[in-house]
């Protein structure tokens, strides 16, 4: 059977290699895979075919609809009347919406970043084990902060003719 998991590299990657070596697992049966990141800057407007889970245009529209009320409530006092106060509400929330937005997602993105400017990298880690060994394995990898683990076994792999 196989046991596949993935870890930031970390020191705790290098522990729970070493803890299954220790445990019997030969060094032949574990295999790494480094994973890419992405380097690239990520857009700023998402398509319909691809997002990232982050819209420019939520906080427009929150603090545009927010200043346009002010505006328009506001307006009947001042001297260029509600529609004209409301308008220039509108716009400048959505604008600064767009702004705010803008900035804290650069800042949420930039956390995951290190003090070089590279992100860390995720490894995939294939260990080739014995069904009784599972759970202690499992339970390693787990133990030492694995992202996810997932087993699959030979006869499980469907053949395609």
């Amino acid at each position: 059977m196989f046991v596949v998991a993935t870890f930031d590299y970390s020191f705790y990657l290098e522990l729970a290699i070493t803890d299954l070596e220790k445990r019997g697992i030969p060094r032949e049966n574990i295999g790494g895979i480094p994973l890419d990141k992405r380097v690239e800057e990520r857009k700023t407007l998402d398509s319909i075919h691809r997002a990232d889970g982050f819209s420019a245009f939520d906080g427009a529209a929150v603090l545009g609809t927010i200043f346009m009320l002010l505006g328009a409530i506001y307006g009947f006092i001042l001297s260029w009347g509600p529609i004209i106060w409301g308008l220039i509400g509108l716009f400048t929330g959505a604008l600064l919406g767009f702004v705010l937005d803008n900035s804290f997602s650069k800042l949420h993105h930039s956390k995951g970043k290190k003090k070089t400017g590279e992100k860390s990298s995720e490894i995939v880690i294939l260990l080739k084990c014995e069904e009784q060994h599972y759970e202690m394995v499992k339970k390693i990898l787990w133990d030492n902060q694995a992202l996810g683990v997932g087993v699959f076994k030979i006869n499980d792999l469907i053949s395609v003719n």
